[in-house]
């Protein structure tokens, strides 16, 4: 006998999903793809993680926490600050909730 799977459609962000708060999943989705962002950057970049940490303006360790993914760990701030160092500008867009 085969078990029956169900598929749920999700919201669009995984952190909702996953039961955060809204304001939460928020922020922690604009940090997600902030870090997918700078982990393109570092990869496409062909550098060392020295040198892209030298670029983004941090240390190496702090650079290979991101590659690992240590969410907690960086604040918007700090990830707009990283991609400024590199030559990138992040724009946002403030609207009325749904």
């Amino acid at each position: 006998m085969s078990a029956r799977s169900v598929r749920t459609k999700g919201s669009g962000n995984v952190f909702a999903d996953l039961g955060f708060p809204e304001s939460e999943a928020h922020n922690l989705a604009l940090r997600s793809d902030l870090m997918i962002r700078v982990e393109k950057l570092v990869r496409d970049s062909g550098m060392t993680q020295q040198e892209a940490a030298k670029t983004l303006g941090v240390t190496q360790p702090r650079l290979n926490a991101l590659l690992k993914g240590k969410i907690a760990d960086f604040s918007l701030d700090a990830l707009v600050n990283m991609l400024a160092h590199a030559g990138m500008q992040v724009k946002m867009t403030v609207k009325k909730a749904a």
